[in-house]
């Protein structure tokens, strides 16, 4: 019984800090950056995409774009592989 009081009591902390820490973060809008002007006046023309969005997700961060993909596609095929049908016969085996 004490354990789980610790423990209870150890998980309120954390979550406390937690709520503490998220309410500290600035809300609003975000801080202006040199790289919105370096993108805004050299994306078009570097990139040759009419829209900045797309020049920034597929060309300066198209390496990011690629793990965040493979991420995804890994999750959906791990879920995928957890909820799939058993066979009619074919039993499950615990390793």
């Amino acid at each position: 019984m004490m354990k789980i009081a610790l423990y209870s009591a150890i998980l309120l902390v954390l979550f406390g800090g937690l709520m503490y820490l998220a309410a500290d973060l600035p809300f609003g809008a975000p801080l202006q950056s040199d790289m919105d002007d370096y993108f805004i006046k050299n994306g078009q023309e570097q990139t040759g995409a009419n829209n900045i969005v797309t020049s920034i997700v597929f060309d300066f961060r198209g390496f990011d774009t690629l793990g965040e993909a493979t991420v995804l596609f890994t999750a959906v095929l791990g879920v995928g592989m957890m909820f799939r049908k058993m066979k009619e016969g074919e039993e499950y085996e615990n390793d």
